[in-house]
């Protein structure tokens, strides 16, 4: 079903062509637990007479089973999908609801209130033109009311309207209107939210939803829908906005065709454009803009094309094409706002994989500055960001991109993380600005490299990396290899984990923050000794996968070899060389690895020793016969 209109019965082929063209409107319905929301959108739904007659009896005797209106019907219930929300009167996931009327189409995000679900709030808001906030009239300005505002204006919400919602419980008193707005007010200057509108209004009841409220005739202003209805599009907004690109893909059916594909996200482009590619900066001028309908004399932002140019230039997927005169920013180091989106904490240190816009690079949080606490917007030190939240961090990617600040444009300047093991997203973030080191830092050029310091020893440098749970036999089998290996004339390096806790690493404790910092510090250590010619052995713990895949990564393909040091978590206590283990189960000892703190074993190690059924002579020569099998040593 739709809204009623005379061209369904009338002209069936004129309708479908008018909604055709129709823009879309995308917003979010935000605020307090109860204060509305859902009743709301429910409202609008029943009003554009978008129900079934099934859905409708649905409702009325789902109404009087979980209702809150004493048996009559309850809008909250057409967006409350889920039984647990129905039986709780809460909403804990993201709604999305279609509607449209004579004049737009819109799609409705009707998003949870609670603290626990804000990344829910912020992925809501991430695509959003609009976002209506619910205010209790009787109860006003609450933390929650404060939680959303604070997000609104971290996600750059253009326009935000502020619906005093249940002003029939306050018996629609103007005098209680003013005291809200004035409130509000105040409160919004602190963030810089801008362009708010107030709207008196019962969801329930319909009073200023649809039409003008007869019981409020002091308020002059717009109905929501009315709003709804003329309030500028981010579409509309982003075609003023300087030209971007994101390739994603390059087409050549054949040689006189190459074309390069993406949706344009902001501006407009014709052909005898001058354009620019970057990170390369290389320029061109637009000769085509083709389409499958045909080409086109202009393109602007959301539409889909390919771009032929008049000169012959290296594009990639993942560049962005620009305006000449006002391209994107380019860097590789950033400033970012990041929240956690998922149970297993972000972590400083941890290299994950980056999607911005067509492109993905390898990422690393190298600092979070602080935290901020969602409710007194206070800045708290933060090791690492938990689930729902949000930190301002320091982020480094493997190599220069191309991007806009988030505030002025969200395609080119929003990301997300995602954990490379599990391929699970663990942030979503907005970037600020390039950090200045980004450009002053460049890397030197030295004329002694790596393969003439390898040269000049005779051997293929390396990493050998040990890990394992404590007292596995790590040090002992790295410590005979090493002699092994100097015995032969090798040019070795023995990097121990409580040798490097003494000096380099003195500064980090057990935490799982800690643990990821201190294998980044030591991969990028062995990394500058590979860089010198050495056989590097690393005997640590190092018990998470994706830290050691960063030290892999750092390295070239056949300098990395890991070492499983396997013995069973019973073997390793019964040995306990340094008492650690009845440390750690008298709770003396806290994030102990094996005991509270976890340990993820090598899927596929280069070599498995098996100490609990070997001794250490025997495990370091098959170390030893496994670094000439690979061609490491002669």
């Amino acid at each position: 079903m739709s809204h009623s209109s005379n061209l369904i019965t009338d002209d069936i082929e004129g309708y479908l062509k008018a909604h055709e063209h129709m823009g879309a409107l995308r917003f979010i319905t935000c605020g307090n637990e109860g204060g509305g929301k859902s009743t709301l959108v429910g409202r609008l739904l029943f009003e554009s007479k978008l129900l079934f007659e099934d859905q409708l009896a649905a409702i009325e005797a789902d109404s009087k089973k979980y209702g809150t209106q004493g048996g009559e019907m309850d809008f909250a219930l057409l967006v409350d999908d889920l039984a647990a929300e129905r039986e709780q009167g809460i909403t804990i996931d993201v709604a999305y609801r279609f509607f449209s009327t004579e004049k737009r189409k819109f799609i409705v995000v009707d998003t949870p209130g609670h603290e626990q679900y804000t990344r829910n709030m912020v992925m809501g808001a991430s695509t959003a033109d609009v976002a209506i906030l619910m205010v209790d009239a009787r109860h006003g300005i609450l933390t929650q009311t404060r939680r959303h505002s604070f997000l609104m204006s971290l996600m750059g919400m253009r326009h935000v309207v502020v619906a005093i919602n249940k002003m029939d419980l306050v018996d629609y008193s103007r005098a209680r209107f003013d005291q809200v707005v004035e409130e509000y007010r105040a409160f919004a200057k602190q963030l810089g939210l801008e362009n708010i509108t107030f709207i008196p209004m019962s969801a329930l009841k319909g009073d200023n939803v649809i039409e003008h409220s007869a019981k409020m005739p002091w308020y002059h202003g717009t109905t929501l829908l009315g709003y709804l209805e003329t309030v500028e599009l981010d579409a509309d907004h982003l075609q003023r906005s300087p030209f971007r690109m994101p390739v994603q893909g390059v087409n050549r059916p054949n040689l006189d065709f190459p074309g390069f594909t993406g949706m344009v996200a902001s501006g407009v482009v014709r052909p005898g454009d001058q354009i620019r590619v970057q990170p390369s900066g290389k320029t061109s001028i637009v000769s085509r803009i083709y389409t499958l309908d045909g080409d086109l004399d202009e393109a602007v932002a959301g539409q889909s094309i390919t771009l032929l140019l008049e000169d012959e230039i290296d594009i990639a997927c993942g560049d962005v094409i620009s305006g000449i005169d006002q391209p994107a920013h380019t860097a590789d180091q950033f400033e970012t706002t990041l929240v956690g989106m998922h149970e297993a904490p972000l972590l400083p240190g941890r290299p994950y994989l980056m999607k911005l816009g067509t492109q993905t690079v390898s990422a690393t949080v190298t600092d979070i500055k602080y935290q901020v606490n969602v409710n007194t917007r206070e800045h708290m030190p933060a090791k690492h960001l938990p689930l729902n939240g949000i930190g301002i961090c320091n982020l480094s990617l493997n190599r220069v991109v191309a991007f806009d600040a988030y505030e002025d444009n969200h395609d080119t300047g929003g990301f997300i993380l995602i954990d490379r093991m599990t391929n699970n997203t663990v942030g979503v973030g907005m970037l600020h600005f390039a950090l200045r080191r980004s450009q002053n830092i460049h890397m030197q050029h030295v004329d002694i490299d790596k393969q003439a310091r390898a040269w000049a020893k005779g051997q293929k440098p390396a990493v050998v990396w040990f890990t394992g749970l404590s007292g596995a036999g790590k040090s002992t089998i790295a410590n005979l290899v090493e002699k092994k290996l100097f015995t032969h004339g090798q040019h070795t390096y023995l990097l121990d984990g409580d040798n490097v806790r003494h000096g380099l690493n003195r500064d980090l404790g057990f935490t799982d923050a800690d643990r990821v910092e201190n294998v980044r510090r030591v991969a990028e250590t062995a990394k500058l000794m590979v860089d010198a010619g050495l056989i590097v052995m690393s005997a640590f713990i190092s018990p998470f996968r994706s830290e050691r895949q960063l030290a892999r990564d750092l390295l070239e393909e056949g300098e990395f070899m890991e070492i499983f040091v396997d013995a069973p978590l019973d073997v390793v206590e019964a040995r306990d060389p340094k008492g650690l283990y009845k440390k750690a189960r008298r709770g003396e000892l806290k994030n102990f690895t094996g005991i509270d703190s976890a340990y993820e074993a090598p899927e596929a190690p280069d070599v498995h020793l098996k100490t609990s059924e070997m001794d250490a002579e025997e495990a370091a020569d098959a170390v030893i016969a496994a670094l000439r099998e690979r061609g490491m040593i002669s």
